[in-house]
């Protein structure tokens, strides 16, 4: 097969990526293979090591622990390296490593010229480090990884993963999160506003016109009026916000809806820039407020809460405690209530390039986000809190669309950031932003919006019908 095979997009209103960036990575895995692996290596050492071979069932045992995940390391560096592609109609162009980047630095240059990749998280690492130059954009360059990198998993990544994040997923204590949400959003509002825009909103807008590019506040303006309207705001509702940042959702509800609206965050200066965003949008401090507290602090009793909504908030409560999370939301939920959950997640059928990402993720750029999962794992968790799904949009693409607003908004911003925060975090948010683009466009990890209710006989499931129309709703009335 050929890459004449593959037919790229040519929509206005995404980055569309050229035929090599729609090349497949390794995806070979087979938990069958790994179980078979571990289960017989310690059998092999029991046969052939002169100490443990004259040993039974019980040595057998002890020779599964301690060769357990030496054997499981091994498998997945192995396969990560040899493993094919999931599909060869990109024909990779086979050019040498110093067509894409240059590396300064000594000893990386003698492992990695020429034809042999480097491993991405090498390069990455080295890359916020000032070892190793991409040789034209940031963007452009990572579009043709799979000819110049390897998606292999390497010491490092093994390292970070029983140390930091296998850890963290086990824990996930109340303190952890007020830390690391803290130490990410309160950086600063300078900081976020160089490349969020005036509307200083951290998750994904929604495209509504494929035929232009649109403006990402034009892009954030669709997803504040579609969720306001898949929650379909009276105005009796009490809103809730779980998660709400900036609190431009908070402010856009009450001034536009006429809604009780709450925010809650973590973060100290977000929440008192969506306290001067309230003010400064006319609404009243009686009428919405935005609350500096971890969700779990809530000082309201059941079904406080007409309709609630929480946008890309869940993948920081965790794996551990995401059933929790959402049993307490169900009980904050009013019986007649609607909920919107916005969450970001991977998917299943996953190539090792995914994972080396997300590690990437949780390590530089949202530390203890380690509930970013599949559709059907976040269903499933959603069903046994006791909610019913009404509706599921999957936001992916309109993520890279306004992911790749944000990117263009940092490069503008270089000069100001590199005075502010210094080389490195201009580096690091240039690569996040710029693979993100990539990653959320190919469905290497994506963003789901769903609309559940309380199932319960007595709910009037009719009365939603009228907003089920998805991401492509009618308002009643134009939004100020």
């Amino acid at each position: 097969m050929s890459s004449a095979t593959v037919r790229p997009s040519s929509s206005p209103s995404i980055k569309n990526a050229p035929v090599i960036g729609l090349a497949e990575g390794n995806g070979a895995f087979n938990n069958y293979h790994l179980a078979a692996a571990v289960v017989v290596v310690p059998y092999l050492l029991k046969s052939f090591l002169p100490l443990v071979n004259r040993g039974g069932f019980k040595t057998y045992l002890f020779l599964l622990v301690i060769s357990g995940v030496p054997t499981t390391v091994a498998y997945w560096t192995l396969i990560s390296l040899y493993g094919p592609r999931r599909n060869e109609k990109v024909v990779l162009p086979g050019k040498d490593l110093e067509e894409y980047i240059t590396i300064k630095d000594v000893d990386l240059k003698k492992l990695y010229t020429g034809r042999n990749k480097i491993p991405m998280q090498i390069f990455h690492d080295a890359y916020f480090d000032g070892k190793i130059e991409f040789n034209g954009d940031v963007l452009d360059i990572l579009e043709q990884r799979h000819d110049w990198a390897r998606m292999s998993f390497t010491p490092e990544l093994f390292k970070y993963v029983f140390t930091v994040l296998i850890p963290e997923v086990i824990s996930h204590s109340q303190q952890q999160d007020e830390e690391q949400v803290r130490g990410h959003y309160d950086r600063g509002d300078d900081f976020y506003s160089w490349f969020l825009g005036p509307r200083m909103i951290y998750t994904s807008g929604i495209v509504t016109d494929n035929t232009v590019e649109q403006s990402l506040e034009q892009l954030q303006d669709n997803k504040l009026q579609i969720v306001c309207e898949k929650l379909d705001l009276k105005p009796e509702d009490r809103l809730l916000d779980v998660g709400c940042g900036w609190g431009t959702l908070v402010a856009y509800a009450a001034k536009n809806y006429g809604c009780d609206a709450t925010g809650v965050t973590l973060a100290v200066k977000q929440a008192k820039f969506g306290t001067d965003r309230i003010r400064d949008n006319g609404v009243s401090a009686d009428k919405a407020r935005i609350l500096c507290s971890d969700y779990r602090d809530l000082p309201v009793g059941k079904g406080a809460y007409t309709k609630i909504v929480s946008l890309e908030m869940a993948e920081h409560v965790g794996i551990r405690r995401y059933s929790q999370f959402l049993s307490q939301i169900y009980d904050l939920l009013d019986d007649d209530g609607l909920f919107v959950f916005q969450v970001a997640g991977i998917r299943p059928h996953w190539q090792f390039e995914d994972l080396i990402w997300g590690l990437f993720m949780n390590k530089y750029v949202f530390p203890g986000a380690d509930a970013s999962c599949s559709l059907g794992w976040v269903v499933g968790k959603l069903e046994g809190a006791g909610f019913e799904i009404k509706n599921i949009d999957v936001l992916g693409v309109h993520y890279s669309a306004t992911i790749f607003h944000w990117y263009k908004n940092w490069l503008s911003n270089k000069e100001k950031i590199l005075e502010t925060y210094g080389e490195r975090w201009f580096r690091i948010w240039a690569f996040f932003l710029a693979y993100s683009v990539i990653i959320s466009r190919q469905g290497g990890a994506s963003v789901f919006q769903i609309t559940c209710h309380k199932n319960l006989n007595a709910f009037h499931r009719i009365n939603g019908v009228t907003k089920h129309a998805s991401i492509h709703v009618t308002s009643e009335k134009e939004p100020s």
